[in-house]
C-alpha cells in the first residue's frame, strides 16, 4: 500500500514527481470515496424512495471510480477525463435516468438522449417545483446522475493524482449538500447522515496523516542511508493513526451528544429552509378568480342542460370536486389567500403517482371527458392517487398538471377544453354517517382567519344553538335549522322569487335577515362554513357537482344543474367530514304583508344640563423641575462623544487583533514553560529549539531531519554554530549540565534572537512575532500538556 513520490530539480524550483499509483493506495481512497459517497447520497432517497435510484447510485459510482483510476493510471490529461465522463453520461444516462426511453431497457434511444442532455439543464427547476418523492418520473433522475456521477469522478481523480489527495473528500460533501437542498423541507435522519458523513470524512483524514507520515520518514531513510547514516535515528516511535482516530472519535461523541441534547430540549419549530422553500411556483390560485364566484352560469338555461363532464365509474353518491376554497375576505370564498398563506394555496407539480397510503377509504377510478366545461381547475374525486391524461394533448397537460393535497384540488396550467380526456385513481376517505354528526369533535387542520364575517351571523346562530350542549351537537342543529328555515331559487325562473347571485358579507346578511331565507348552494354553503367556524369547527367549501343520475355500471353524464356547493368540517376522529348544508327543494311560500310603519311625532329637544363650572378642577399641575437634571458642559459632552467613539475603536481593534494577540501569547508561553523546565539538560535542549523555531518564523526552512550543526551551518554565521555545539555536548556528554550552563544558553539565544531582527524592518519584526510556522510539528507537540 505505498506509492513513490520523489523531487527532481526543474529550473530554479522543485517540483512533485507524479505519483506512480500502487494497489494498495488506489484501493483504499477508492474504497473511502465509496463509504463517503454511499453515506452522502443517502440525502437523495427522501427525494426519490425509489429502487430505481439506488441503481443509479451504484452504477455511476462504479463506472465514475473506473474512469477516475484509469485516469490516473495511465495519465490522461483533463480533456480526456472529462471526454470520458460524458461519453459513460451518454451511454448510461438513458437507461439510468430516463428508463421509459430505453430500448430494451438498457440501450439509449434517440429521443431518451435528446431528453436527457434538455433534462441535464432544466431538469433542476423542475425537481424544484413538484411534490416529493418523485420515483422516475420523466426525467427528474437526471440531477442524481449528474451529482453521483460528476462528484465520484472529480473526487476519486483527486485522491489519487493530486498533491493533496484528501481534498477528494469535499466532493461527498459536495453530493450531501446539494442533496439537501434539492430535498425536501423535512430532514428523514439529519443526525445519522451528518455524523455518519463526518465520521467518514475524519477517517480518511487521519489515513491521508497516517500516510503522508510513513512515507516522509521513508524518505528520510532512504536519504540518510544514502548518507551513511543508521536508520534508527528515523524510526517512528509513535503510530499516529491511533492517537488521531481517538481523539476524532471523541469529537465525534460530544459533536453527537450536543446534537441529539440540542434536538431533545430545543426541537426546531419549523422546516428547514431548502431551495424548493423560495422557489416561487409557477401555479397561484389567487391569479384566477375563485371558481364559486361563476355559481349561477352552469345553472343559466344556455348551460343547465348542456352535457359538462362525461364520467365512468363515477359512486352512486359521488360527488365531483373542482375546488376547495378556505379564505374569505367579506367578498368572495377563494382558494387560498393573497393576506393569509393558506396550505391550500400552495400548488405543486406532482410525478405519475401520489402517495396516500395513509388515508383510509374506498378505490375508485373514474375516466373523465370533458364536454362543456372550462378552466384551469381539474374535476377529481376523493384524494388524488394518480392521473393519466389521454387524448390531444396529453403531454402538454401531464407537464401543466399541479395539486394540492391538503384540500384535494387539482389544476392544470393550460385551461382544460372540450375533447379532453383522462383517468384518474384516488380514494374516497371514510365519512360518518348523517346521524352521527352530533359525536363529532372539532379537529385541529389549519384555515386562514375569516376577513369579515357578516352581520347577524353570530346572532343568528346563538338563537339556533340556544339550549343545545357540545360542539358536534350545535353544528348539527345548525344544519338543520339551515335546511328547516330555508328555500332553494336559483333566480333564473321567472315562477319563482328572486333569489341574488354572489356570497359577499351584505348577500349572506341579507339570507339571515329577509322575510323568508331564499338562495342557493352558493349562499347557504357559505353560511354554513363561517357558523361551522364559529363553533370551532374548521371549515371549507366545496365546489363542484352533485349529479343525481349517477349510473355507476355505465356513463354518467354530468349536466350544468348539476353544479353544488358544499362543506367539509375537520373533525378529530374522520378528518374532513363532508356536509351539504342546502335545503331540500319544496315550494317557496308566498312573503307576508308588511305591517304599516307607524311614523312616530318629534320630541321636543332637550337642551342638555350647562357645565358646571364650580366642579372644574382648579388643581394646579405639580411642580417637575426637581427631576430635570441639568445640563452638562459642552467640554464634557465633546469628551464623552470622544470616549465612546475611541471605545467602539478600541473594541474593533480588540476583535480584530484577537487572533495575532493569541498568537504572541502562546509563544511567549512555550518560551516560558521550555524556560522553566525541570532539569538544566531540558532547558537547554528548549533554549536550541525557541532559537530554532525564531529563526523558522522569520522565513527559514531547516531541512528534513537536519541535526543541529546542519541547521546552524544553514543559517550562517558562527554564533549559530557555538550555540548548536554546546548543546550537542549537553545532550550527548555523559555528565548532567548544571544550572549555570543553562542560563549561558538562554543568554546566547536571547542575543541571537536580537541580532535576527537587526537588519528587518517594523513590518518585517511584526510578521516574525505572529507566524505561525513554528507553532505547530514537534516543537509543541507537549504545549499542551500537563
Amino acid at each position: 500500500m505505498t506509492s513513490v513520490s520523489s523531487r527532481t530539480s526543474v529550473g530554479s524550483g522543485l517540483r512533485p514527481r507524479r505519483r506512480v499509483l500502487s494497489l494498495g493506495f488506489t484501493l483504499v481512497n477508492t474504497a473511502m470515496l465509496w463509504v463517503t459517497t454511499g453515506i452522502a447520497a443517502t440525502a437523495l432517497w427522501a427525494t426519490y424512495r425509489s429502487p430505481q435510484v439506488v441503481i443509479l447510485i451504484v452504477v455511476a459510482t462504479l463506472v465514475g471510480s473506473a474512469i477516475a483510476i484509469g485516469g490516473a493510471r495511465f495519465r490522461w490529461s483533463s480533456p480526456l477525463v472529462l471526454g470520458a465522463t460524458v461519453g459513460a453520461y451518454a451511454v448510461l444516462g438513458v437507461p439510468l435516468a430516463v428508463p421509459t426511453r430505453a430500448l430494451y431497457g438498457v440501450l439509449p434511444t434517440g429521443q431518451g438522449l435528446l431528453e436527457l442532455f434538455r433534462g441535464t439543464a432544466l431538469s433542476w427547476k423542475q425537481l424544484l417545483t413538484i411534490t416529493l418523492p418523485v420515483g422516475s418520473y420523466q426525467t427528474l433522475l437526471i440531477p442524481a446522475l449528474v451529482l453521483v456521477l460528476g462528484t465520484v469522478v472529480i473526487g476519486l481523480t483527486v485522491a489519487l493524482r493530486s498533491r493533496y489527495g484528501e481534498l477528494g473528500a469535499v466532493a461527498p460533501v459536495v453530493l450531501f449538500v446539494v442533496a439537501t437542498m434539492f430535498g425536501p423541507g423535512f430532514a428523514s435522519w439529519p443526525l445519522a447522515q451528518a455524523l455518519g458523513l463526518l465520521a467518514a470524512v475524519l477517517l480518511w483524514m487521519i489515513w491521508w496523516r497516517w500516510y503522508r507520515r510513513r512515507e516522509s520518514i521513508r524518505r528520510l531513510a532512504r536519504a540518510l542511508d544514502a548518507a551513511g547514516r543508521p536508520l534508527e535515528t528515523v524510526a517512528d516511535r509513535g503510530f499516529v493513526g491511533p492517537r488521531t482516530l481517538l481523539g476524532a472519535a471523541l469529537l465525534i461523541a460530544v459533536a453527537a451528544a450536543a446534537g441529539i441534547g440540542a434536538t431533545t430540549l430545543l426541537p426546531p419549530t419549523g422546516q428547514r429552509q431548502v431551495l424548493r422553500s423560495a422557489v416561487e411556483q409557477p401555479f397561484n390560485p389567487r391569479d384566477y378568480v375563485s371558481p364559486l364566484s361563476g355559481f349561477r352560469h352552469y345553472e343559466l338555461p344556455a348551460t343547465a342542460d348542456s352535457t359538462v363532464l362525461t364520467v365512468r365509474g363515477l359512486p352512486a353518491d359521488g360527488r365531483i370536486r373542482i375546488a376547495t376554497l378556505d379564505s374569505y375576505d367579506g367578498i368572495v370564498y377563494a382558494v387560498g389567500s393573497a393576506a393569509v398563506t393558506s396550505d391550500s394555496g400552495s400548488f405543486t407539480r406532482v410525478p405519475s403517482t401520489f402517495d396516500q397510503s395513509t388515508m383510509s377509504g374506498t378505490a375508485v377510478h373514474l375516466d373523465v371527458t370533458i364536454g362543456d366545461y372550462r378552466g384551469v381547475w381539474v374535476p377529481t374525486i376523493g384524494k388524488f392517487e394518480s392521473i393519466e391524461f389521454t387524448g390531444r394533448g396529453a403531454t402538454s397537460l401531464r407537464d401543466a398538471f399541479y395539486y394540492n393535497n391538503t384540500s384535494g384540488t387539482a389544476a392544470v396550467l393550460t385551461p382544460l377544453r372540450s375533447g379532453d380526456a383522462y383517468s384518474l385513481d384516488a380514494i374516497e376517505p371514510v365519512q360518518p354517517a348523517a346521524d352521527d354528526l352530533g359525536a363529532l369533535r372539532p379537529g385541529t387542520a389549519t384555515v386562514p382567519k375569516i376577513g369579515t364575517l357578516p352581520d347577524n351571523v353570530a346572532s343568528t346562530l346563538d338563537d339556533w344553538v340556544r339550549g343545545t350542549t357540545g360542539a358536534g351537537n350545535q353544528l348539527a342543529e345548525m344544519i338543520s335549522q339551515l335546511k328547516k328555515n330555508g328555500y332553494v331559487s336559483h333566480g333564473v325562473d321567472p315562477n319563482q322569487p328572486g333569489s341574488r347571485s354572489g356570497h359577499a358579507a351584505d348577500r349572506i346578511t341579507e339570507l339571515l335577515t329577509d322575510q323568508r331565507m331564499i338562495g342557493d348552494q352558493e349562499q347557504y354553503a357559505v353560511t354554513a362554513a363561517l357558523m361551522a367556524r364559529q363553533l370551532g369547527f374548521p371549515a371549507r367549501v366545496v365546489f363542484g357537482f352533485a349529479p343525481t343520475n349517477i349510473d355507476p355500471a355505465g356513463v354518467t353524464t354530468v349536466r350544468g344543474s348539476d353544479v353544488s356547493a358544499w362543506i367539509e368540517v375537520n373533525s378529530a376522529r374522520y378528518g374532513w367530514v363532508t356536509i351539504d348544508p342546502t335545503p331540500a327543494i319544496r315550494p317557496i311560500p308566498e312573503e307576508l304583508p308588511q305591517e304599516p310603519t307607524r311614523i312616530a311625532r318629534p320630541q321636543s329637544p332637550v337642551q342638555p344640563p350647562p357645565d358646571d363650572q364650580q366642579t372644574r378642577n382648579t388643581q394646579s399641575p405639580p411642580d417637575t423641575t426637581q427631576d430635570q437634571t441639568e445640563p452638562l458642559e459642552p467640554w464634557l459632552v465633546i469628551l464623552f462623544a470622544v470616549l465612546t467613539v475611541l471605545g467602539w475603536v478600541v473594541l474593533g481593534a480588540a476583535i480584530v487583533l484577537a487572533p495575532f494577540l493569541a498568537v504572541i501569547v502562546a509563544k511567549v508561553r512555550r518560551r516560558r514553560k521550555r524556560r522553566r523546565e525541570g532539569t538544566p539538560l531540558e532547558r537547554i535542549s528548549g533554549g536550541w529549539r525557541e532559537y530554532e523555531d525564531s529563526v523558522i518564523d522569520r522565513g527559514f526552512d531547516p531541512p528534513i531531519g537536519a541535526t543541529r550543526t546542519e541547521v546552524a551551518s544553514a543559517i550562517g554565521g558562527m554564533r549559530p554554530l557555538v550555540l548548536a555545539a554546546i548543546t550537542d555536548r549537553a545532550v550527548f556528554s555523559p555528565t548532567e549540565p548544571d544550572d549555570d550552563d543553562a542560563e549561558n544558553v538562554w543568554r546566547s539565544v536571547r542575543e541571537l534572537v536580537a541580532t535576527l531582527d537587526d537588519d528587518r524592518t517594523r513590518w518585517q519584526r511584526i510578521r516574525a512575532a505572529v507566524s505561525l510556522k513554528s507553532l505547530g510539528g514537534y516543537s509543541v507537540k507537549k504545549f499542551f500538556t500537563r
